[in-house]
C-alpha cells in the first residue's frame, strides 16, 4: 500500500475557506480522501492554541479523527499585531517523515512550502499533493505540487 504523510496547516485551511466559501473545512471528508488505499506513516494538525474551550473540543475532534495535534501558543504583540505560524514546524516535520513516505499530503495554500515541495520531490521522490482553496493558494506551491487538489464543496462542512 502506498504511505502517506498528512499535513495540516489549519489556520491557513480555516481563513482560506471561510474567506472563499464562509464555510469550514470537512475534516471527517478530507481524512477519508487522503488516506483510502493509504497507510498514514504520520497525521499532523498544527494550531494556534488561544486557551479557548470550543478550540480545545476542535483540536479533541481533530485527535479521534486521527491526527496528532501540535499547539503553539498564541502571541499577541504590544503593536497589536499576533504571531503564530507553522512554517519551520511544519517544514521540519515534511522532511522527517515525508522521505519515509510515498506521497506527502499538505493542506496549506502558503507559498513559503514551494521550496519544501520542490526538495521532498527531487531529493526523496515523494509525491507532494496539496490541498489549498482556488485562487487563494500561491501559484508557485501549485506549480511545485506533484498534484493540487482544490478545496471545493466535497471538503467543506454544510453552510
Amino acid at each position: 500500500m502506498t504511505k502517506v504523510t498528512i499535513l495540516v496547516d489549519v489556520q491557513n485551511v480555516y481563513y482560506t475557506s471561510r474567506e472563499a466559501y464562509g464555510r469550514n473545512f470537512d475534516y471527517n471528508a478530507f481524512w477519508r480522501q487522503v488516506t483510502a488505499g493509504r497507510t498514514v506513516v504520520k497525521a499532523i494538525a498544527y494550531a494556534i492554541d488561544r486557551k479557548d474551550e470550543k478550540q480545545r473540543q476542535f483540536q479533541n475532534i481533530l485527535r479521534a479523527i486521527g491526527f496528532e495535534v501540535k499547539l503553539k501558543p498564541f502571541i499577541q504583540r504590544a503593536d497589536g499585531s499576533a504571531k503564530g505560524d507553522w512554517d519551520v514546524g511544519i517544514t521540519l516535520d515534511a522532511i522527517e517523515y515525508g522521505q519515509h513516505s510515498d506521497v506527502l499530503v499538505l493542506a496549506s495554500g502558503d507559498g513559503d512550502f514551494a521550496l519544501l515541495a520542490d526538495k521532498l520531490t527531487s531529493r526523496y521522490q515523494t509525491e507532494v499533493e496539496v490541498y489549498g482553496v482556488e485562487g487563494l493558494t500561491a501559484q508557485a506551491l501549485v506549480k511545485a505540487a506533484s498534484r493540487f487538489i482544490a478545496i471545493d464543496d466535497v471538503l467543506l462542512l454544510p453552510a
